[in-house]
């Protein structure tokens, strides 16, 4: 491959812009032309081999550039970073140039064969390891200091002289997409492929996860209604529900494994090698040798690490779960005092006060998560993890904790200490709904409403201005670089996690829980795919294999559903009647049942494999082949060193 870049030119005559670079107002002129040679630069000499233009705006200001590279020079990329597509023979395969006559769609002149995301990821991949050679600072600015193999992007944005990178949208594509996502309301599945081609894997495996979730709770909903309408206090009859509640969750989520292989085998993404991971923008130490790479790059003592951990984030933590529990116990002070009122007053008024304490519980859950995330997020940049993998595993887990106690400890508090199930029903059904209607809220109606007053001034305005041919592309990056920045699928994936924790830790309870649940997600894949097309920038495509860490977290929560269900169903009089004499056999016998049920959970989880059958030959298949092709390459050199 190394040949191939020889002779990729600089210039081509149909430019098509992909990526947007925006710098700070007042750069100065050394540090852009520095900046834009090193990306027109080629490859031997250290440079990125893309094309780029500058986007005068209306004031004049060239603060923004226009990033594009020749179809060439995307198919060598293609081959960089590993994309696996397609071959003739319907088998996936990871594209390389020298035999790219034998992938399918695949044409000289067909500009199409790869995705505008697939091409906006190569770019970003080619910026993002634009690296420092000879310089010590970034020109223009000695105090930005840079030493050999350091990503010039990064210490760019680090600087503040680089404001945002960001790919285009494609009016085009994004109309017909938005058409057939949700563009009219219907019955059937999400166009995946479509959003996949778009927006990329992560994503596309998100709203892949979210319909598939919802699909799942419609057996939960449909057998919850007859249970919520006709046994409301029987508690013995929620043996079954609970029971088959168990085995539901196990079941999903060991499907779930099974068409996430299905979906990102046909993506390409379950065959992509992972690529070595390179420290993270925000890490800094003192300037060492990696030992693997052997480039140099910051280093940081792991002891300074953990006991950043272990003396002030751990403690931060436990402070604020200790203050979560004092708001709960105020809380339940809270509706002690609604429950006096209403006893005293036996009106309407004071039967709808009864819910008041509950709903303001949930409005500063809600307001006490996104507080306790921003301090997480802090802690764990001031941690300083050298990998995006590590820095995402420890802000996950500080989340993870925080939100489940904020969220679950009263609902756990009034089942196991206050033994009142009227209660427990009613604030489990609270901080649902609630919960519910403010995400909606804050996550897409706010933001779709901001951005469209934004978009409405921002059309004024370039109409009443006079009109050139670079008018619709100006208008287009002035409308998105305003645009809020799509931080990812961590607040989607919580959302859905605690959703899951509210259906299934107390299911027995309050079996309309799965309704709420559904008709909330069938909202969200809308106002999700709304918010994707309309209120944020485009983000860059990031192929992924799977949901990650939160598989994990969900089967944790599945596992806590069966022991949490075993002691409400213990707990029932009608389960305590069984034994009149022995409060201990009473005990001894949840547990039994209860490690019969995780057994079974664990024995599903065994024999239904996580992979189709065929999925399985085929990876097997290719496997076999790459060994044997390794191992005629290598009789090839042992017949020509016997030949010398």
């Amino acid at each position: 491959m190394g040949e191939s870049w020889s002779f990729l030119d600089t210039v081509e005559s149909n430019f098509r812009p992909l990526v947007v670079i925006e710098l700070a107002k007042g750069t100065k002129e050394e540090t852009i032309e520095w900046f834009t040679k090193r990306i027109v630069d080629k490859k031997a000499n250290g440079g990125a081999q893309l094309l780029i233009k500058p986007l005068v705006m209306e004031n004049g200001v060239e603060n923004i550039y226009l990033v594009g590279a020749s179809h060439l020079r995307l198919l060598l990329g293609a081959e960089t970073v590993g994309l696996v597509k397609e071959c003739s023979d319907n088998s996936m395969r990871t594209f390389t140039y020298s035999s790219r006559k034998t992938f399918k769609d695949f044409a000289d002149d067909n500009h199409n064969f790869l995705t505008m995301a697939e091409c906006q990821y190569i770019i970003k991949h080619e910026l993002e390891n634009l690296r420092a050679k000879n310089e010590n600072m970034i020109p223009g600015y000695p105090q930005a200091k840079l030493y050999p193999g350091k990503s010039i992007v990064r210490r760019l944005l680090t600087s503040g002289i680089l404001v945002q990178i960001f790919p285009l949208h494609d009016r085009e594509e994004l109309k017909k997409l938005r058409h057939s996502w949700y563009g009219r309301v219907k019955v059937g599945y999400q166009p995946l492929d479509d959003i996949r081609c778009y927006f990329g894997e992560t994503i596309a495996l998100y709203f892949g996860f979210l319909e598939y979730f919802t699909f799942a709770l419609i057996p939960m909903a449909v057998i919850g209604i007859p249970y919520y309408v006709f046994a409301w206090e029987d508690y013995d009859k929620y043996v079954m529900f609970a029971t088959f509640n168990l085995l539901w969750s196990t079941v999903i989520l060991e499907v779930w494994k099974r068409i996430c292989a299905i979906l990102t085998y046909r993506w390409g993404t379950l065959l992509m090698k992972r690529q070595f991971e390179e420290p993270r923008p925000g890490f800094h130490g003192v300037l060492g040798i990696n030992p693997v790479t052997g480039r140099e790059e910051p280093v940081y003592s792991s002891l300074k690490r953990q006991l950043r951990i272990y003396l002030v984030s751990l403690p931060f933590v436990c402070l604020c779960l200790y203050f979560s529990l004092y708001v709960m116990m105020i809380y339940f002070d809270l509706e002690q005092w609604a429950l006096d009122y209403h006893e005293e007053n036996e009106s309407n008024f004071s039967s709808l006060m009864l819910y008041v304490p509950s709903i303001i519980y949930a409005v500063v859950i809600e307001i006490m998560n996104r507080i306790y995330r921003y301090a997480a997020e802090f802690l764990t940049s001031w941690e300083n993890h050298r990998l995006e993998s590590s820095y995402q595993n420890h802000l996950i887990l500080k989340v993870l904790v925080f939100n489940f106690l904020n969220c679950f400890a009263s609902l756990f508090y009034i089942a196991f200490v206050l033994f009142d199930m009227k209660l427990l029903r009613q604030s489990l059904a609270t901080l649902l709904i609630t919960s519910q209607i403010l995400n909606q809220f804050a996550e897409s109606l706010l933001p779709y409403w901001l951005q469209k007053r934004y978009n409405r001034r921002m059309k004024k305005r370039m109409c009443s201005q006079k009109t050139d041919r670079d008018l619709s592309i100006a208008e287009q990056v002035n409308m998105e670089k305003e645009m809020g920045t799509y931080l990812g699928t961590f607040d989607d994936y919580l959302e859905l996690f605690l959703q899951f924790g509210y259906v299934s830790l107390f299911s027995c309870v309050y079996p309309l829980a799965a309704v709420f649940a559904v008709l909330n997600n069938i909202t969200e894949i809308y106002s999700d795919a709304l918010k994707m097309c309309r209120v944020y920038k485009r983000p860059f495509a990031e192929p992924t294999a799977n949901i990650g860490v939160w598989q994990l977290a969900f089967e944790t929560m599945s596992v806590i559903s069966v022991v949490t269900n075993c002691i409400l169903i213990g707990m029932s009089p009608q389960v305590d009647a069984l034994f009149p004499d022995s409060k201990m056999d009473l005990v001894l016998t949840v547990a039994l049942v209860e490690h019969l049920l995780l057994a079974i959970k664990f024995i599903m989880a065994f024999v239904i494999p996580d992979k189709p059958r065929d999925i399985q030959m085929k990876l097997a298949k290719l496997e076999f082949e790459s060994l044997e092709a390794l191992k005629q390459q290598q009789m090839k050199l042992a017949a020509e060193s016997l030949k010398e």
